[in-house]
């Protein structure tokens, strides 16, 4: 069988004295959507974060696409561009037209010349539909544009993995459609995709397994079907009950 292109061993991490996750064994099959939940302090964006290297673990391993990952995998700029990540908050550049976000890591990382990288840029906007706003600013987007432009951003540099740090929440609720609109369709395209979201309806929909998280560990892995039609822990129906009434 193919090695896992994400694979956690044993994983915990700490700040200060507070463990954030205690003994962390997962792994994600390239191809696959994995959606984590959990109540809030639970350490699901701490777990995306590792993967990523924006925050370290300080005991286990964590492999991603085949590497153990080091201070030298997190050197490699290759490497890393590999991993596209979405965040809650949109962190386009302001001072930059929506060209500009999108052209400046392909050509500075990838080292794309300015006219392979437009080209590229306009693909992934028609993509996440707002081909008509390559020359906007980000202020003059409203939330749910942004954040397509940020996945567009991320989608620029081809990542082998996508990870998406509870991409709606900041969102009004009728931005919120057209943001999972772009990621179901990114699901069905086969991406590696690793999602932090309180969206169940999205997480029945799109994700092939659902990773429940409190207090720092996975409490259960299931199959999306599975999990959602009969959770094997108390504690997951009883956060199916509170967040599907809401």
């Amino acid at each position: 069988m193919a090695e896992p292109i994400i694979a956690f061993a044993g994983v915990s991490k700490w700040f200060g004295k507070a463990q954030v996750l205690r003994d962390i064994d997962l792994a994600v099959e390239a191809g696959s959507v994995v959606v984590i939940c959990g109540p809030s302090g639970s350490g699901k964006s701490t777990l995306l974060r590792c993967i990523c290297g924006l925050e370290e673990a300080q005991a286990g391993s964590i492999r991603v696409m085949g590497r153990q990952l080091d201070a030298k995998a997190l050197s490699d700029r290759a490497f890393r561009a590999n991993i596209g990540m979405v965040f809650q908050r949109f962190s386009l550049y302001p001072h930059m037209k929506v060209l500009a976000n999108l052209t400046l890591a392909p050509r500075k990382v990838r080292g794309l010349s300015p006219g392979a990288a437009e080209e590229r840029a306009r693909a992934m906007l028609a993509r996440v539909g707002l081909s008509d706003k390559l020359e906007a600013w980000p202020s003059q987007l409203s939330g749910g544009q942004q954040q397509r432009v940020a996945i567009a951003r991320a989608l620029v540099m081809e990542p082998r993995i996508m990870l998406f740090d509870e991409p709606t929440s900041a969102l009004d609720p009728e931005m919120i459609r057209e943001v999972l609109d772009v990621m179901r369709d990114l699901a069905r395209s086969g991406m590696t995709m690793a999602v932090v979201t309180h969206e169940m309806g999205f997480a029945r929909e799109a994700a092939d397994r659902v990773v429940f998280m409190d207090e720092g560990r996975i409490v259960e892995q299931a199959d999306a079907s599975a999990f959602f039609a009969q959770p094997a822990s108390e504690r997951a129906r009883r956060f199916l009950d509170n967040i599907l009434q809401h």
